[in-house]
């Protein structure tokens, strides 16, 4: 397959697309995980519809572009799957709990704990740049936290928790990317994710309202056209170029809360963004100087993300 032609535009207008619908994924999973369409419905079971669903389109596209499927890495897939099925789980129980925004913003963490994580697990030096940038990053987080006040959101420690295992995720995105077509890692990664999601939603399953079906499925569909978006974004430009536009995730989910359930982001919550985004920012800075993306490399999912997500 000849690849296509350079077109940053492109692929920053495909970064905002897939920004909008990673967004649209924890509006919906807020929306199911509360009482607005039916009772709550668990997180296990939010996560099970986004992968059953997620598959059933990637399986599409598959069939429609007839890929081969050969030399897949089990062992990595098997790893990422499962961290990636724990980020997206508790980062929809976050989004159930608190406003979208700071979830969306803790959730940019993941890089951070990827490249403090890549250390140990791929030997990778960190300079003091990038220290920095993870320190900065981390006192933004430490802000949305607000420790030692009424406000404080016992969510965001869900949130956190979902950035850590995005983070662990990485590093097998990180081993993946490079070894096998990104349609193929979707496809093995959302099979994967369905089985492990679909073992652990038997004991929590209760069957949705019809509203939540639809829900589920919007998710499952939201998520899969953001992985075909950032894939295809990430062959027209440099990661490093292409990731920080993934920001504008936090400026969806903002909008999505305040439009639909009327939150508006206070003084803190903005302030703990730009501290994190600034940290963002910087580490991909650096990332584009050193001439390739270290710790937010070519990946066939964004942030799951995210929002991942």
């Amino acid at each position: 397959m000849t690849p296509p032609r350079p077109s940053p535009a492109r692929a920053v207008a495909l970064i905002l697309v897939a920004t909008a619908f990673i967004a649209v994924t924890t509006l919906l999973a807020k929306a199911v995980g509360g009482p607005h369409l039916g009772p709550p419905l668990h997180p296990l079971q939010v996560s099970h519809g986004r992968f059953l669903f997620a598959l059933i389109v990637i399986a599409l596209v598959v069939a429609a572009r007839r890929q081969r499927i050969a030399g897949v890495h089990w062992r990595w897939h098997g790893f990422r799957t499962l961290f990636g099925w724990g980020g997206v789980t508790l980062m929809f129980a976050a989004a159930a709990r608190m406003p979208l925004s700071d979830a969306t913003a803790i959730s940019f963490l993941s890089p951070v704990f990827a490249m403090l994580l890549a250390i140990p697990l791929l030997g990778e030096r960190v300079g003091p740049v990038r220290w920095t940038a993870a320190l900065l990053a981390l006192a933004g987080m430490g802000v949305l936290l607000r420790p030692g006040a009424e406000a404080f959101q016992p969510a965001a420690l869900l949130a956190l928790a979902a950035a850590v295992s995005m983070g662990v995720e990485a590093i097998f995105i990180k081993r993946l990317s490079g070894a096998e077509p990104p349609v193929q890692i979707l496809l093995v990664n959302n099979s994967l994710g369905l089985a492990i999601a679909t073992l652990a939603v038997v004991p929590v399953w209760q069957g949705p309202a019809p509203g939540q079906w639809a829900a589920l499925a919007l998710i499952g569909v939201a998520m899969a056209a953001a992985q075909l978006c950032f894939v295809n974004a990430m062959r027209m430009a440099d990661a490093s170029f292409v990731v920080p536009f993934t920001y504008a995730t936090l400026v969806w989910a903002a909008l999505y809360d305040a439009a639909i359930f009327g939150v508006i982001p206070d003084a803190v919550s903005w302030t703990g963004a730009a501290i994190i985004v600034a940290g963002g920012g910087l580490l991909a800075w650096r990332e584009a100087g050193r001439g390739r993306a270290v710790t937010t490399p070519p990946a066939p999912e964004p942030g799951e993300r995210a929002p991942g997500a």
